[in-house]
């Protein structure tokens, strides 16, 4: 007997998800040769102060966020899990998951859809979330403006106050020589429904990468009111930037040359 329509299109359908699954991951496989090139021997990265992060315990990691096409997430973020024996969270804005081969990879290296609790209930449950509080804004910021840091959004500290989570300064030097941002282009940030699409080169430049982890800086006890958590929060978050501040500003003059 011969097979019905409806099973033929079944086996379709269960072939091409196949294909599918099969591709992805040869995509993400292939991303990730590239990110351990990228870093190991194109950007000549290095990474100090990994024991200042918890081996234990919660803690909230916040980092400059550069570079026109935000590539130092994912550096960052595979930087150290290759030093930790622990898992790391990632709120991360809804565009990362719109590209195909990028949003499957930044899921399994951690990363999860962007909300108000930035993490919160990973906090909890002892467990470590990396932050990017400049935003897009950071990424936005022109080539003359590299290394000052854009405001600091509050919500992260928010949340380390109501988890009692430290809170580690981490640096990231390259970025912004990697993929210098020259201009914009609206009408092609428009026809893709970015929130900008940056004037830069097409391939990353041979910057030199410096990733450099600072000391916790210890959330405060949790105040009774809204009013007092909220200033709190605040101070923590004004801490919080003044730190990765001063590590950027630090590292900057580790390089000899920010080039090859």
């Amino acid at each position: 007997m011969s097979e019905s329509m409806p099973d033929v299109t079944g086996v379709g359908a269960a072939e091409f998800r196949y294909a599918k699954e099969r591709l992805g991951e040869a995509g993400e496989s292939a991303w990730d040769r590239l990110l351990d090139w990228l870093m190991d021997d194109y950007f000549r990265l290095e990474v100090t102060g990994g024991e200042n992060i918890p081996q234990e315990g919660p803690a909230m990691i916040v980092a400059n966020h550069s570079g026109a096409w935000g590539l130092d997430a994912f550096v960052l973020v595979k930087s150290l899990t290759r030093i930790l024996n622990r898992p790391l969270n990632v709120p991360a804005a809804s565009l990362t998951f719109r590209f195909p081969v990028i949003g499957s990879y930044a899921r399994k290296m951690g990363a999860f859809p962007l909300d108000p609790t930035l993490g919160l209930e990973h906090l909890t449950a002892g467990e470590l979330v990396a932050v990017f509080p400049e935003g897009i804004s950071g990424l936005e910021k022109p080539f003359r403006s590299r290394y000052r840091l854009r405001p600091f959004s509050p919500g992260f500290a928010a949340t380390a106050v109501h988890a009692g989570a430290p809170v580690v300064p981490v640096s990231v030097i390259g970025a912004e020589e990697a993929y210098p941002k020259f201009g914009g282009v609206p009408a092609l940030a428009r026809l893709f429904d970015l929130p900008y699409f940056p004037l830069t080169t097409v391939l990353p430049l041979p910057a030199k990468w410096l990733i450099t982890v600072g000391e916790p800086i210890p959330a405060p006890p949790r105040p009774e009111s809204y009013s007092a958590r909220r200033a709190a929060a605040r101070r923590l978050c004004d801490e919080a930037q003044e730190a990765v501040q001063s590590l950027v500003d630090r590292e900057r003059g580790r390089r000899e040359t920010p080039f090859w």
